[in-house]
């Protein structure tokens, strides 16, 4: 590894510190100082069931027995209750969860809803509040639907339901009938409460990645901070298109069909203390009372995977449920890795193995400019004997050194930045598939080797205590990576021309801090570093075939006589010019303490 590489490395490792600080979801401590916590196994689902939600207001006087009730397709079971003819439960049925158990993604236990509005005379009505009649239904190409009816002040209330063969949405139509002159001229309101359960394996990514989303009429997409210990809340002033629940891979949403929303507002809460409930998510929708009376409530649930190419047919910008990092790395995940994977899934079953695949692919196309990063080290370690030459002569004199060696470097034709800049331009993969891989579902529960889950970490060994830092378990595939970095890095070293001191040692530092950072990362991840890793051994090898270091010695000589009268420009031109005004300061600093 040479002067130019270690450069790239240096500022590739703090840019990726400081996203991981200020953009990767921060995990929050939630054990208390000096236990280990518990550990959780594939064959125990957690411990404490959630707490029941608050008991509910007293029914009105024409309330009778409330009955549960069920619509299922291939994809989704979907319970009521005829009080308050809501959804109270809904089942995924072809997902489990990490433990083995059924995946509910809510329950009557676990979750509320329910929608309210007021008359003219001051008074609320709560639809949780009356016993509804059901009468189910046949509709077009084999939904099943099922339709709820109170009667209330002189008119009625109707709900109907309708859920189609093989989908993943409940189209929900509201209407108050007969009730123009009762019902107050505001809008209805819809609330949801939401208090979410683990149901992956790592209970802190499972609550980092749990909030609330939603879009407004006006285009402009948000969210709650996800990571946040903290209280976190929104209110949304003008129209709403869609709110929806996202919880680590599943999505609890309600998108408004014709007329948005008049408003929202949104919060969620944490509990460290609670081992139950990883989060609580509560939302409020405004329901235009005029669309409502006139039949006109046309509304949608979204209950299923938070899986890109599903859910970007759902709603405009439905699909930013899937997290796939910010800017360019969003980019680079929805029109490059996204594609490629599902392409590769189509023909292999392995996910493992379509891991090495995608890293195979990749490095092909960025092999020009690992090429030039290559190119740039074999350059450097033709000019070993003069830079040798001028450490010698200038070794204590260090801003003498570094003037002299720009000029060497302008008078080979050697950029200082030549080895760096190649590497640099590969940081949008990096990054993205930091986002990629504990995001996609398509990986989640998908087993490789000893890793049971892809998209969570693995877990070689289990340790019967937590280490700060490190974790309560010993992921393999990190420490393969590990070792196969610091390996790389030896290998680079051992041909290095201006490694030195602590920039060398720096070189073996970052891979064991990754052993940290990276050991509670998902196992696609740190699998996908080590197969780029075990390439770039290969790249290596071929690409020094086609290195000839006699050619580049004669090239560096041409170059010397091209550009013996040459003065140097650009960024070198500059960065001469630095050093010599701050050789011309510390002369004349040293002259006057003299």
């Amino acid at each position: 590894m040479d002067k130019n590489q270690a450069t790239g490395l240096f500022l590739i490792s703090a840019l990726l510190l400081v996203y991981l600080f200020f953009f990767s979801p921060k995990k929050p401590d939630e054990k208390a100082p000096g236990k280990a916590p518990a550990p959780t196994t594939a064959a125990t689902a957690p411990a404490t069931p959630p707490a029941a939600l608050p008991a509910e207001a007293p029914l009105d006087s024409t309330a009778g027995p409330a009955q549960d009730l069920t619509l299922t397709n291939a994809n989704l079971t979907v319970t009521f209750s005829t009080r308050g003819g809501r959804v109270t439960a809904v089942r995924m049925n072809k997902y489990k969860t990490f433990f083995g158990q059924p995946l509910d993604l809510f329950d009557a236990k676990s979750a509320r809803l329910d929608t309210r509005f007021r008359t003219t005379d001051g008074k609320t009505i709560r639809f949780s509040d009356l016993i509804f009649q059901s009468v189910r239904g046949q509709g077009t190409d084999g939904a099943s639907v099922l339709t709820f009816t109170a009667p209330v002040a002189g008119g009625s209330i109707v709900q109907t339901y309708t859920l189609p063969a093989n989908s993943f949405e409940l189209a929900y139509n509201l209407r108050l009938n007969g009730l123009e002159r009762t019902v107050a001229q505001e809008p209805l309101t819809f609330t949801f409460v939401d208090q979410v359960r683990q149901t992956e394996q790592d209970l802190k990514q499972n609550r980092n990645h749990t909030t609330i989303n939603h879009y407004l009429a006006t285009g402009d997409q948000g969210a709650l901070a996800e990571a946040s210990e903290k209280p976190e809340e929104y209110k949304a002033a003008g129209p709403v298109k869609w709110a929806a629940h996202k919880h680590d891979f599943f999505v609890a949403g309600l998108i408004a069909d014709q007329q948005p929303f008049s408003g929202g507002a949104f919060n969620s809460n944490v509990n460290l203390a609670d081992s139950a409930t990883i989060k609580t998510l509560n939302s409020t929708l405004l329901l235009p009372v005029a669309e409502v009376v006139q039949g006109k409530g046309q509304y949608r649930f979204f209950f299923g995977p938070n899986s890109f190419n599903l859910l970007k047919s759902i709603a405009p910008e439905f699909d930013r449920n899937v997290y796939l990092g910010w800017g360019l790395f969003r980019w680079v995940n929805r029109f490059v890795v996204l594609p490629v994977f599902h392409f590769l899934e189509q023909f292999i079953d392995s996910y493992g193995l379509i891991i090495a695949l995608l890293v195979l692919l990749i490095k092909l196309v960025t092999w020009p400019l690992t090429y030039k990063t290559y190119e740039s080290q074999a350059r450097m370690k033709v000019l070993k004997p003069e830079i040798d030459q001028l450490k010698e002569k200038y070794g204590d004199d260090q801003t003498k050194l570094q003037q002299e060696t720009m000029k060497l470097y302008q008078t080979f034709g050697v950029s200082p930045l030549s080895g760096c800049v190649p590497t640099l331009l590969t940081l949008p993969i990096l990054f993205a598939m930091f986002q990629f891989f504990p995001n996609a579902i398509e990986l989640r529960q998908q087993s490789f080797l000893w890793a049971k889950d892809l998209s969570s970490y693995d877990v070689f060994i289990k340790l019967p205590f937590y280490v700060k830092w490190y974790g309560d378990h010993v992921s393999m595939f990190t420490l393969m990576m590990t070792a196969s970095t610091l390996l790389m890095t030896w290998q680079s070293n051992q041909t290095n021309t201006a490694m030195q001191g602590p920039m060398k040692t720096y070189s073996y530092l970052m891979p064991i801090i990754f052993l940290f950072v990276l050991n509670s990362f998902a196992a696609g991840l740190t699998w996908y570093y080590f197969v780029s890793n075990v390439v770039t051994f290969a790249q290596q090898a071929i690409t020094k075939s086609f290195v000839d270091d006699t050619k580049i010695r004669a090239q560096l000589e041409a170059n010397k006589i091209k550009n013996k009268d040459k003065k140097p420009g650009g960024l070198q031109g500059r960065i001469a010019e630095a050093m010599k005004a701050a050789q011309e300061r510390e002369a004349q600093a040293r002259k006057k303490q003299s």
